[in-house]
């Protein structure tokens, strides 16, 4: 691939542009608001100026809702050799595209699974996709040629290619995306009118709930509109767990002891539930799950506290897996607990201890 388009430079399609600049491919950029395009170009995107003929691949980044037409205009237009699209919906657009009577030998339908809760091209980053899964839906009319651009693509971008049936992929993604996104508004609607006093309690448990509460409404809002059934059916199914988790609780607080054990014997079934499918949420780089122990450390809200924690982990050899930060309310400290593998916690405390941090048990 030599030469791409790049129609919507919104947070996905300025992240992909970016990424294929970086690998010299020449990006030509469009949006319906050109002050868009034009940032995404000043960003080191690629250009807004019109190629001079057909580019090697057209990316259309358009919200679920508007993929179709913005697709049929493309190909109409003869603008590229291939073309794909990145919504996070494959079902629909491509139905769409076929009641439109389209030759569809030249486009893929493709999804990377990537995302941050701002939008927008200044919220891109050339590195958005490294590792993450890409899928891409071809059919038996998906010409080889497009496959490989589209592969390509995925390979500039540094994700890791997945191909899967479309409706397949819309059922996948309303379980590990379009829900929870649901589920964490509803969580975080909760604390709107909340007492002031409770809300200052809020700790890292509430934050990671309700992270992804973050997001652009109306970006869900187009999302959700292309995915309806499938997103309905799990809630259907939340709702009913819901529904017996209540139940429970009531029966606990009952003074028969029969129905307070019944009670308990509800809640550990949806606590276990839980665990249970928590563990089959793929671990580091994709793989099996691991268990990593928690090394818990104090520090300032400061500049440099974070580099030097992990260059200290560093010259004590001890790899950092994973790391969260939970921030004391009304005091400029926190807690940084570092995962490490087991037998490198006793080697990383006794490290830190000689540096001087101070370690939580």
């Amino acid at each position: 691939m030599r030469t791409a388009l790049v129609i919507g430079t919104g947070l996905i399609g300025t992240s992909a542009a970016l990424a294929l600049t970086q690998r010299g491919v020449v990006v030509h950029l469009d949006d319906h608001d050109p002050e868009q395009a034009r940032t995404a170009a000043a960003l080191g995107a690629g250009t807004d100026a019109a190629p001079d003929g057909p580019v090697d691949l057209a990316i259309v980044a358009a919200p679920p809702a508007h993929v179709a037409g913005a697709l049929a205009d493309a190909m109409a237009r003869g603008v590229a050799r291939g073309y794909v699209d990145v919504a996070s919906v494959k079902g629909g657009p491509r139905r769409e595209l076929e009641a439109r009577g389209l030759d569809l030998s030249s486009y893929i339908g493709t999804h990377p699974m990537s995302g941050r809760e701002k939008s927008g091209p200044l919220a891109a980053t050339g590195d958005l996709f490294e590792g993450r899964p890409w899928v891409l839906t071809p059919t038996r009319d998906t010409d080889t040629e497009v496959l490989n651009l589209a592969l390509e693509l995925v390979s500039h971008c540094r994700a890791v290619p997945v191909v899967m049936d479309a409706d397949a992929h819309d059922r996948a993604v309303a379980l590990v995306s379009h829900m929870p996104h649901l589920v964490s508004s509803m969580v975080a609607a909760r604390l709107e009118h909340a007492e002031e006093a409770a809300v200052r309690l809020c700790g890292q448990g509430i934050r990671d709930v309700t992270r992804i509460a973050a997001s652009d409404p109306r970006m869900w809002i187009d999302i959700l509109s292309a995915n309806p059934g499938p997103v309905a059916d799990l809630l259907a199914d939340v709702s009913a767990d819901l529904d017996e988790t209540v139940r429970a609780l009531r029966a606990l607080q009952s003074s028969d002891e029969d129905k307070r054990r019944e009670g308990g014997q509800g809640i550990e079934d949806v606590l276990r539930r839980g665990n249970a499918g928590q563990v089959r949420v793929p671990g580091k780089h994709g793989s099996a799950p691991r268990v990593y122990d928690t090394v818990v450390v104090l520090i300032d809200d400061q500049p440099g506290q974070l580099a030097r924690i992990f260059a200290d982990a560093g010259r004590a050899g001890v790899n950092i897996e994973d790391v969260r930060i939970e921030h004391a309310t009304g005091q400029q400290s926190g807690l940084v607990q570092l995962m490490v593998e087991p037998k490198a916690v006793p080697v990383l405390k006794e490290a830190l201890r000689e540096r001087g941090w101070a370690l939580r048990q």
